[in-house]
Formats: structure tokens, sequence, C-alpha cells
């Protein structure tokens, strides 16, 4: 990878010799494994057995999850949060690995539309919740930096399993808690 790095620098007329250049290629590289280390990463890993059995039945809520992240088509970042929500089912997810969900798959090459999807599967599937829901909200550098540049443009994206997509209250039980 930092073979190639250089040779981008060079592509776009930069001499990968001068000074402030000559790690560069290496640094971007440590840099491109750590932002894409999402594919190094299963799901069973992360979760690390760290489910629990609860009698809860009531919604859990994690909201305002930092999310980095980094578009698949132009390969530029996309910064935002994260709303979790789920309805337990005789199991509860340790509270850190919501977020560390939200980050094994938010460290791959995506869209949101995709991203967010990913993440209500996963906390589905791990815990078996009756009920999921998962909202990102993401600037993304593609619309700001380049293209049309609108530098105020928000994205949301929403995704609702189970009792969260079937039920309105519940569903307006998530929406209004993370509006407060």
């Amino acid at each position: 990878m930092e073979h190639e790095f250089r040779s981008i620098l060079e592509q776009i007329g930069e001499d990968p010799t001068r000074e402030g250049l000559l790690d560069t290629p290496s640094r971007a590289a440590k840099a491109m494994e750590f932002l894409t280390r999402g594919y190094k990463q299963t799901l069973h890993q992360v979760v690390n057995n760290a489910l629990f059995d609860s009698e809860s039945s009531e919604m859990i809520v994690v909201q305002d999850i930092e999310l980095y992240s980094m578009c698949e088509h132009h390969m530029l970042p996309f910064i935002g949060k994260c709303h979790v929500a789920y309805v337990p089912t005789g199991k509860v997810l340790g509270l850190s690995k919501v977020a560390r969900i939200v980050d094994m798959y938010a460290r791959r090459l995506q869209i949101q539309e995709n991203l967010t999807k990913e993440i209500a599967d996963a906390i589905e599937g791990v815990i078996g919740a009756s009920g999921v829901g998962v909202i990102i909200e993401a600037k993304h550098m593609c619309m700001m930096m380049r293209g049309v540049e609108k530098q105020n443009s928000l994205m949301k994206t929403s995704v609702m399993l189970g009792t969260l997509r079937d039920q309105p209250a519940t569903r307006v039980e998530f929406l209004s808690l993370i509006s407060s």
C-alpha cells in the first residue's frame, strides 16, 4: 500500500522525495489500515460473549455514538452519529459492544444506507431482539469538498426491524427518546 501511495503522490504532480513527503506514503498506508480495520474484525470477536441474561423487555437506547466512515464511491470520510435501540428478549448486550459494532461496520468502505442496515441486522442477530432501530446522521465530505460543495447538508438514514417497524408506538418511543 505504501508503494501505491508513493505512486499517487507522483501522479498528482508531487515529489515524494521532498522533505515534507518523505514519510507520507508510510503514514498514509498506516492511516488507511486504521480507517478500514473493520475488514479484519468479525461480529463474534467484537461481541466477545458480552451477552447477559436479563428480564428486561423495555427498550434500550444508545444514542449519539460517534461515527467515522469512508464512502465507497470516493473514499472520502463521512462523519456523524448513530442512535441504536433494541427491545431485548431475555438477553442484553454489553453497552460498549453496541458502539463497537457500529465502529466495526463503519470502518469499512460504505454507503450510509447499507451501514445502517448492517448495524441493525447485526444487533438483531446477536441478541434476538424483538425489535431494533438504527438511525444515522452524517455529513459527507464527498458532498462538502467536491461536487456540489454543500457544507450544511446532513444525510439521515434509518432502519427499523421487528416491533420498531410493526408497532407505531414503539417507533415513536424510540424517536422521542433520541430527540430529547
